[in-house]
């Protein structure tokens, strides 16, 4: 038996939304903060190429 987080229903093991209040169960709301997680690590690979590709391309002046 999963049970809401939100309003302590008892569901199905089966069930992804909580017969009650229709909220996501656990077990969907982990992967969907995994997935969370994952974009956010890629967002902040992706912006640290992205400045040190800006570094190497533009030319330093020299005063």
């Amino acid at each position: 038996m999963a049970k809401c987080l939100y309003c302590q229903q008892d569901n199905p093991a089966t069930a992804d939304e909580c017969e009650n209040c229709g909220m996501p169960l656990p077990r969907l709301a982990e992967q969907a903060a995994e997935r969370k997680q994952r974009r956010f690590l890629w967002f902040c690979i992706g912006l640290t190429v992205f400045c040190a590709v800006i570094i190497v391309w533009f030319p330093r002046t020299i005063s």
